[in-house]
């Protein structure tokens, strides 16, 4: 997943008001909880525990929503649905991965949107 990090750039300058050292917390906040996100999810999955999956889901939709991290959103809906409907096996197994490959590009464009703050 490419994300736009020119969007994202200008949504975190029009929050931060011109305060940079806001702008520089609000961006490793965000990279923060992407990588919580990562964390958790794969945790869930091994564990096939979907608390833990619903846990780390419901702390990251508002981010997710407030950042237009839209792809991301959808895949863990579809994620949600999988779960509901089969539980932990080959489609959940397959929604993971490619969840889990768009995640690590949102994650690379935010480390290097980060990287460039400091």
């Amino acid at each position: 997943m490419k994300l736009d990090s020119t969007v994202l750039s200008q949504k975190i300058l029009e929050m931060s008001e011109g305060d940079e050292d806001f702008k520089i917390e609000l961006t490793s906040a965000i990279h923060s909880g992407l990588l919580e996100l990562r964390q958790q999810y794969s945790l869930g999955k091994e564990n096939a525990d979907l608390e833990i999956i619903q846990q780390i889901r419901h702390k990251v939709k508002p981010t997710l929503a407030m950042f237009d991290f839209d792809e991301l959103s959808e895949s863990l809906q579809e994620g949600k649905s999988i779960l509901e409907s089969e539980g932990f096996g080959k489609n959940f197994e397959a929604h993971f991965e490619d969840f889990r490959s768009k995640l690590d590009g949102v994650i690379e464009e935010v480390s290097v949107l980060k990287d460039t703050m400091n």
